[in-house]
Order: structure tokens, then C-alpha cells, then sequence
């Protein structure tokens, strides 16, 4: 492998670790004012490391930058109390949800969870070696765990291209075109969509922009058909 082809292909995986990791973490974890008052005070929203160039990663920036700026002097309680009634107004209730953060919920027409897609997408964590610490008994295809997988395929991919492995990279790489392909791609931009409808605070917006478009510079990336789900 040429150097400057390895080191766009490092560069490409990390940004990937590094976007995806971060969202998987502020989607699934409970609200935390000291990690979050850390995101701010290291200007984790100035820039994007992987598809700084989509525009739903530009709008998702524009919105956390300006929740950074409010926050600049330290997230006050009523702020953090905003954010807790925003997290519980959209994922959680107790009125209706608006917000279903399970892949199963968006292929029924009863919004179940643990069904096939449940299933499928534990399948998948464990062919790469990740268990899920489920919180609260989440199912697997809570849309934080799957985003966290897509930065474990990275972090995997980043091994082997150390390695000058060509051949076991280009299976992670297809092993990340069919997990997107198969998964995120079918309900992630739907599921971000409602975020934006539905969000209260510049948070939680940028965090389906930012969502929404990593996976749309993913799927760029790794040339993956968009899903017709997407292209409606």
C-alpha cells in the first residue's frame, strides 16, 4: 500500500472512530454534566474528523457550537435540567414516545422492539467480538450501540491496516458497507429526522444533524447504495 493511500485510509478511520464513538456515547449513556461540560471546554464541536464537507454535519456543528458558546462559563441546572427534560420528552416518556431509539420499532407497525432486527444486529456484535453493556436492559439496536459498532469496525480496521493486511481490511470494510447497509442506512436518518422535529434544545438537534450525516458520509465513503428508505 502506496504511503499517501495509507495514510488517507488511516485518516479516514479515524475520523470514523472518533465521530461515530462520540455519538454511540452521548446517544446511549445517561446525561453526565461533567463529560459533557468536557465536550466544551475541549471544543469537540469546532470541527468534524470524518465528512466535514456534508452538509447535515455542517448544520449538526452550527447547532452544538452555539449550545457550546451558552455554555462556555459551565452548564448551570437549568440548563442540565433542560437537557434531562428534552432527553425524557423525546426517547424515554412518560408520554407517548416520540422518539424510538430501536431499529425494531421502525419495521412494525406496533412499534415493538426485540424482534428480528434485534437478533441480527446482536448476531453482528458478536461475529466482531463486542458485547453490549446494556443500560436498562436495552435491546442490541438501540441506535447509540449501533453507532459505537460502526467505530469498533473502524478501530478493527485501523489495526489491520498497521499491519499492511489488505486482505482482512477490505473484509472490514465490507463488513462496515453491509452493517450500514443492512441497519443504520434503513432507519438512522429516519430516527434523526424525528430528533429534529421533535428536539428543544440546540443539543439534541445538532446530535441528528451530526448523526444523520455521518451516516450519509459513510455511506459515501464506502460507495454503499442508499437503502430505499433513504431515497424516498
Amino acid at each position: 500500500m502506496q504511503h499517501l493511500e495509507f495514510e488517507i485510509q488511516k485518516s479516514v478511520l479515524m475520523g470514523e472512530v472518533l465521530l461515530f464513538g462520540l455519538l454511540g456515547k452521548a446517544l446511549y449513556q445517561n446525561l453526565d454534566k461533567d463529560w459533557l461540560e468536557t465536550l466544551i471546554q475541549e471544543e469537540i464541536f469546532a470541527e468534524a474528523p470524518f465528512g466535514a464537507e456534508q452538509a447535515e454535519i455542517k448544520s449538526g456543528l452550527e447547532f452544538l457550537q452555539r449550545w457550546t458558546d451558552e455554555n462556555r462559563d459551565g452548564i448551570s441546572d437549568t440548563q442540565f435540567e433542560a437537557l434531562t427534560k428534552d432527553q425524557l420528552h423525546l426517547f424515554i416518556g412518560p408520554d407517548k414516545l416520540l422518539v424510538p431509539s430501536w431499529e425494531s420499532a421502525y419495521f412494525n407497525q406496533g412499534r415493538l422492539v426485540f424482534q428480528e432486527q434485534t437478533i441480527q444486529v446482536r448476531e453482528w456484535y458478536a461475529r466482531f467480538g463486542l458485547a453490549i453493556e446494556t443500560v436498562n436492559h436495552e435491546p442490541d439496536d438501540h441506535i447509540g450501540p449501533e453507532l459505537s459498532f460502526v467505530a469498533h469496525l473502524a478501530t478493527l480496521g485501523l489495526q489491520v491496516l498497521e499491519d499492511a493486511d489488505d486482505q482482512n481490511l477490505e473484509s472490514i470494510l465490507q463488513a462496515q458497507r453491509d452493517f450500514l447497509g443492512e441497519h443504520l442506512l434503513r432507519w438512522g436518518p429516519a430516527w434523526a429526522r424525528l430528533v429534529g422535529e421533535h428536539a428543544e434544545t440546540d443539543f439534541y438537534r445538532g446530535l441528528a444533524h451530526l448523526t444523520h450525516g455521518a451516516l450519509l458520509a459513510a455511506a459515501e465513503t464506502l460507495q454503499i447504495e442508499l437503502p430505499k428508505e433513504v431515497r424516498l
